[in-house]
């Protein structure tokens, strides 16, 4: 092959053709281009013993929503003459045999936050400079570049969304430059090359409709999903966070963008700009931070200080993170990740997020609330681990951010205000539409007693055909004499994590567990329903 005639596009995220600087420069003066996605195992094989199906790390839901952004992109791809090639392995070895094999002058691909993304493109860095190959890897994944702003903040992230902003300033623009045209594949060699497979030459059994999310994978998706959000001018000039329904799930109170902002089939930086359109054109819109812009902000603000911050994924060694003595009760957290609680909000909520691996943000709140510190007291990287399976939009930076928030362990300290998993539904569904329909059991329960079954009369429950602690469980706990305890949990928590100015070693941890313990009345008025 001619010297300076080949180079490779790694797509990982990024899965789109529109604002893709890392593609363009691959495609410039070269004279042939091989775009690769790599099927990492750590990702996809099929998990045995894992709760959902799915991988160890994923579950179906997401693994099918980038198969489907894969296959997307591959048709894309074809259109400009080109097309994706599919290599299955540890993705940096597979990376430096192609980059060996192709004589590769130019391998080019997103900057990537993530640790596990971070270790690995060291390696093929290391390799490629090694190697004498050029390496081109731009931030467009976010709006800003998380470096940047850490170092215009003195070496650390900022931790309010406030300071974030005043740093960050305007982001660059999307380019404003489409491709026509990519360079043709050169020759593969002996590298194994396979078509973007489906979930079931993956070894996943097939699964029905009604068990899968409604929304599908891909740039052309995403492009018309904006589309159909940004023409009515409208409801984008007005979207107010943290209003909307989270009880609506026909039609979403919300953009459901967020998936393909999280695989990039949507670049951030031109929904930036399509929303900056909007506004210029409306007498009056929404500002951040509630904002449909405000929120693409909160997404760089997570994505800043997860990556600028050690052990951001978990409470221990977590400089932001406030150190609780969460209960280790996987019979709570089973019952809640199963939609058992005995609680219709929470139950149903959490049958959507198996089916459709989404729900809305308010949905998310109250499910992560009841979890931590509102209800049951579970240490919240249990409750990011099944939000990180389940998800489609499951997003590192943002689902770890979230929880952290949630859990008043860091960002948000007014661990009084808990969501009721009871009146905070009612308030947006009395009929309790969303629970008839994710709990089909409870369709026949009258509207007075869908958001608590248990207090019906047994009469009732009998022509209802749902007999509570038979049909439908009791609750797991009782929420007024549990929210209470939650509370002084978190009062004796926050109050050494003052004492000892956040240096909360385990051993103090422990200590505080077995004081709480030592209020046998409280514990006694807490124990759950039989």
């Amino acid at each position: 092959m001619a010297s300076g005639s080949a180079s490779l596009m790694w797509f990982r995220k990024g899965l789109r053709i529109h604002d893709n600087p890392a593609l363009q420069y691959a495609a410039e003066g070269t004279k042939f281009l091989y775009p690769v996605f790599v099927i990492d195992p750590h990702y996809m094989e099929p998990e045995k013993n894992a709760f959902s199906l799915g991988s160890a790390r994923a579950g179906l839901n997401r693994i099918n929503f980038l198969l489907e952004s894969l296959a997307d992109l591959d048709s894309s791809l074809k259109k400009l003459g080109s097309r994706l090639l599919v290599l299955k392995g540890e993705p940096s070895e597979v990376l430096i045999r192609c980059l060996k094999e192709w004589e590769v002058e130019k391998l080019c691909f997103e900057y990537d936050t993530e640790p596990y993304y971070q270790a690995l493109d060291f390696k093929v860095k290391n390799y490629a400079s090694t190697a004498g190959i050029e390496v081109f890897s731009p931030v467009s994944h976010t709006l800003f570049n998380p470096t940047d702003i850490i170092q215009k903040n003195g070496g650390r992230p900022p931790l309010s969304y406030q300071s974030f902003v005043k740093l960050a300033g305007q982001p660059s623009s999307p380019l404003s430059h489409t491709l026509s045209s990519l360079p043709l594949v050169g020759d593969v060699g002996s590298c194994v090359i396979s078509e973007v497979p489906t979930i079931k030459e993956l070894g996943y059994v097939d699964i029905g409709q009604d068990e899968s999310s409604p929304f599908r994978g891909g740039e052309s998706e995403a492009l018309k999903r904006l589309n159909e959000i940004i023409n009515d001018k409208e409801w984008v000039a007005t979207f107010e966070k943290p209003k909307g329904n989270p009880s609506a799930f026909l039609k979403p109170a919300t953009t459901v963008l967020s998936p393909y902002l999280k695989f990039g089939c949507l670049s951030c930086r031109f929904f930036y700009q399509c929303l900056q359109d909007v506004y210029k054109n409306v007498k009056r819109h929404t500002s951040p931070p509630v904002s449909l812009l405000g929120q693409l902000l909160w997404r760089d603000f997570f994505y800043t200080v997860a990556f600028g911050t050690p052990n951001f994924d978990q409470m221990r060694g977590n400089r932001i993170c406030k150190q609780i003595p969460w209960n280790d009760d996987d019979e709570l957290l089973t019952a809640w990740r199963d939609a058992r609680t005995g609680y219709p909000w929470i139950d149903a909520i959490m049958v959507q997020l198996r089916k459709w691996g989404w729900m809305h943000h308010l949905a998310r709140h109250s499910v992560a609330c009841f979890l931590t510190r509102g209800d049951l007291f579970v240490h919240w990287e249990k409750g990011r681990d099944v939000f990180e399976r389940l998800l489609i939009d499951s997003d590192w930076a943002i689902n770890n951010g979230n929880w952290l928030w949630l859990s008043c362990s860091s960002f948000f300290y007014q661990y009084n205000r808990i969501y009721s998993p009871i009146s905070f539904g009612k308030k947006y569904d009395p009929n309790g539409d969303y629970i008839r329909h994710f709990l089909p059991i409870l369709k026949d329960m009258p509207r007075e007693y869908i958001y608590e079954p248990w207090t019906a009369p047994l009469s009732i429950q009998t022509k209802a055909k749902c007999i509570i602690g038979r049909d439908y469980p009791k609750p797991v706990v009782l929420h007024d004499s549990a929210s209470k305890e939650c509370r002084r949990k978190m009062a004796e928590a926050y109050a050494l994590n003052k004492d000892l100015n956040g240096m909360v070693s385990e051993e103090d941890i422990r200590n505080l567990r077995r004081k709480l313990k030592e209020d046998p009345e409280q514990e006694a008025k807490n124990k759950r329903i039989r």
